[in-house]
């Protein structure tokens, strides 16, 4: 009969203990690890459902330093991203119907996430003429209105894949993660529940704003 307390015996409790203890592990790292690789590392991932979701803009760009003048005479600052998803139109300011149906969308998405919507933020990054203040002020209450037809504005419209020229609307919805990292975008033509949608799964797998 081994004797409990003999070094045999207590090797083998041991080894018991080390496996217990990375399997505890595995256990507790393995759902972060896969929200990780869904959220940066698989190439052509998409949030299932209907294949026209959201463009993921592969590898994520983060975003530089950037202070715009806002309508309130305050500044935008690239810190204000942080900590927050932030859902981003870039246009000409007097916002035609792109831009409105895409700042009403951004709004009622928003809206839709009934008590998560305090982890989202919606910013108009104007390009030009801005601002049809009576339509932006009365129908978009609580949106960031920030002007980047400006020289400082360059450097941050140059991030953005597709940004409108000045006169023009290409009419993307951007999404930048609360790192300050942009990430993904919906063209006009994507299913309007998409963006829905896949926020509610990005917020679901963040542990991050």
């Amino acid at each position: 009969m081994t004797d409990p307390k003999s070094p045999m015996s207590s090797d083998r409790t041991s080894g018991r203990s080390r496996r217990q203890l990375w399997l505890l592990i595995a256990i507790f790292f393995a759902p972060l690890a896969t929200a990780f690789l869904l959220y940066y590392g698989l190439e052509g991932w998409r949030p299932s459902g209907s294949t026209n979701q959201g463009e993921l803009i592969q590898p994520a760009r983060t975003l530089p330093a950037f202070a715009l003048p806002t309508l309130e005479g305050t500044m935008f600052e690239s810190e204000s991203l942080r900590g927050k998803w932030n859902l981003v139109y870039i246009g000409d300011g007097q916002c035609g119907q792109r831009c409105r149906d895409a700042l009403v969308l951004m709004r009622q998405s928003r809206l839709a996430l009934n008590e998560d919507l305090v982890r989202v933020q919606r910013i108009f990054l104007t390009t030009a003429h801005c601002c049809d203040q009576t339509y932006l002020q009365s129908e978009h209450p609580g949106l960031i209105i920030a002007q980047a037809g400006t020289p400082a504005g360059q450097p941050l419209l140059r991030v953005f894949p597709g940004t409108p020229a000045v006169g023009t609307e290409v009419g993307y919805i951007y999404i930048i993660d609360p790192l300050g990292n942009l990430m993904m975008r919906y063209a006009p033509e994507a299913p309007r529940k998409a963006l829905l949608e896949d926020l509610e799964k990005l917020l679901k797998l963040s542990h991050i704003g």
